[in-house]
């Protein structure tokens, strides 16, 4: 059995601030860094022990470079930095692979569930649409792992996004590390969130793990909403897009994967 998993920090135990996100904030970020390691080796752990043969794991946050490498399990493999594909937050993902998990995720843009909600680009990017559906990280790229044929077994990350998880396909196993409200979050111990991200894991891969995998769409009609004018103005002489109003660029296609190269005009 091989093992795909995509790691956030957005979502982690406690987290609650832009601070604690980015290297540029040592003093916070440090304690968030290791939890967010933590839960990864959690996962990659809970894996192995189902009888995985093979994890990789995509360091998918900020910069790229935020697991520390000695404390996950041996045998892992791990995606670090951005090679600029398309496929993004789950890079090196093929149809080889069994499952796709997801650590560490959170809220779409726009919710009241997580202080640090957003999607992909939190300066550059107000909402993303599918089909006329908001678009979280994950379900942007759970759709991406589907195309492969790969399903998405289980998430983590705050109650919004676990609420969401479930809306899409409630087979998806999920764990609540966080609720926010506001500014605020609402946070368990983070050992209590270890312990459940191991035993969710485990569960999810004794299920038939074709029953989480997320449907494609025929029909893509995807829309980005930009913060800045500029930023769609420029987005608008992309092959095939189309504007939509000064802020959001359309595109349209029947090929999932051309949803995820257009995507890249998020960064």
């Amino acid at each position: 059995m091989k093992i795909f998993i995509s790691a956030d920090i957005e979502g982690v135990t406690g987290i609650g601030h832009w601070d604690e996100t980015g290297k540029q904030n040592a003093g916070d970020y440090s304690w968030f860094q290791k939890q967010m390691t933590a839960e990864v080796s959690a996962a990659a752990q809970a894996a192995f022990d189902a009888g995985a043969s093979e994890v990789v794991i995509k360091d998918a946050h900020d910069t790229g470079r935020n697991l520390i490498l000695d404390a996950l399990p041996e045998g892992v493999n791990v995606v670090r930095g951005w090679a600029g594909h398309p496929l993004s937050m789950i890079q090196e993902l093929d149809e080889h692979f069994d499952a796709c998990m997801f650590v560490g995720y959170h809220s779409r843009a726009g919710q009241n569930t997580n202080t640090l909600a957003h999607t992909m680009s939190s300066a550059r990017i107000a909402r993303m649409t599918l089909n006329g559906k908001d678009m979280s990280e994950f379900f942007l790229h759970g759709l991406a792992a589907s195309y492969y044929g790969v399903p998405s077994v289980f998430v983590s990350g705050d109650q919004g996004l676990c609420d969401e998880v479930r809306e899409h396909n409630p087979e998806i196993r999920t764990v609540a590390t966080i609720r926010g409200e506001g500014n605020s979050v609402i946070t368990q111990h983070p050992a209590v969130s270890l312990r459940m991200i191991s035993k969710g894991v485990a569960e999810a891969l004794k299920g038939d793990l074709s029953k989480c995998m997320l449907k494609v769409p025929k029909e893509l009609s995807f829309s980005i909403e930009f913060k800045k004018h500029q930023d769609a103005y420029r987005a608008a002489f992309y092959p095939g897009a189309f504007k939509i109003d000064p802020l959001t660029i359309g595109f349209k296609t029947n090929d999932y994967f051309e949803v995820m190269r257009f995507n890249l005009l998020a960064y």
